[in-house]
């Protein structure tokens, strides 16, 4: 396949990870289980990682602090054949920060601090793209402005434009981005986008009609988790059937199927099912490791998983 240049246009966290059996009720104390860590993580940051392991010629647009975080972050992405170039060090802010609490059956709950995220801005944007990529994909943990900002610029140079959205918000202005390849938002941010929550073909359809009518979009693909994804084009849908795996640590798995997905549908000449067929694989992968950019799979793991399940 055809290597592709993404720009991705995110956030970059350091993830800072505790284990426990269970969220603690309002008022409670409970103790980890395990020993508490920090790793590479923001869902831009995690979202150009995956696509230089799949192959991509990455480009990363973020900020992050002047501070130990920041250094051991750009060193990272350097390691990871990002190109370092549009990454900026902002000295007013300090690098964004998550909480990442996973329980025991591999779900999590995630507090952001955003930090020099929210100092991104349009000017960084402009000289990213000015790289001229194939393609570019972005999320909600930067400001709205930046985002609505980058969607019109991939129109104005016919830059098919990819949107991981979350993290949602009810009242997130859809209605504002321009001309969107592919919107994968996951249950609950489908919920929150449409007050739908996507349970069964019904339902799925119905909060995919309701995302079509706010935004110009050429495929809504819904990502369901065990269940796989719900593909729909504004007229015909369809399910990308998900991969067996033993899930322990969800982190990260929405980030690394969205861009799994644009590589692959870049790659592979828009080929939807395919892509979403690749990017469940790879979400799959992610799930089976702890933390975010250090459970990201490589290409060979992916293509071996693929083939060992059938589905290469």
């Amino acid at each position: 396949m055809e290597t592709k240049r993404i720009l991705v246009v995110g956030s970059a966290n350091m993830d800072f990870i505790m284990n426990c059996d269970r969220l603690p009720s309002v008022g409670e104390t409970i103790l980890s289980y395990e020993n508490y860590g920090y790793a590479a993580g923001g869902k831009g940051a995690n979202c150009a990682v995956a696509a230089a392991l799949l192959g991509a010629d990455v480009l990363f647009c973020s900020r992050v602090g002047n501070d130990n975080h920041g250094q051991r972050l750009r060193k990272l992405y350097t390691d990871c054949n990002i190109d370092p170039r549009f990454i900026t060090i902002d000295t007013t802010a300090q690098t964004g920060l998550a909480v990442v609490m996973v329980e025991k059956s591999g779900n999590n709950r995630i507090i952001v601090y955003p930090g020099a995220n929210f100092k991104l801005c349009e000017r960084d944007v402009d000289d990213a793209i000015d790289a001229i990529p194939d393609a570019i994909l972005t999320q909600f943990e930067i400001g709205e402005d930046i985002v609505i900002h980058t969607a019109k610029k991939a129109r104005s140079m016919d830059i098919p434009f990819f949107v991981d959205a979350g993290p949602a918000r009810r009242d997130y202005p859809l209605e504002k981005l321009e001309k969107i390849e592919i919107l994968s938002p996951n249950e609950s941010e489908t919920e929150l986008l449409t007050g739908i929550r996507p349970t069964d073909v019904e339902s799925c359809l119905r909060a995919s009609s309701a995302l079509f009518n706010r935004a110009e979009i050429k495929y809504v693909v819904l990502k369901l988790g065990e269940r796989g994804c719900f593909i729909y084009d504004g007229k015909y849908c369809d399910f990308a059937m998900p991969y067996d795996v033993d899930a322990i640590d969800t982190t990260a798995a929405g980030d690394a199927f969205t861009s799994a997905l644009t590589y692959r549908y870049m790659s592979n000449g828009k080929n939807i099912s395919d892509a979403c067929n690749f990017a469940n694989a790879v979400g799959a992968l992610t799930t089976t490791k702890r933390g975010a950019a250090p459970a990201l799979p490589e290409l060979d793991t992916v293509e071996e998983f693929m083939r060992k399940c059938g589905r290469a």
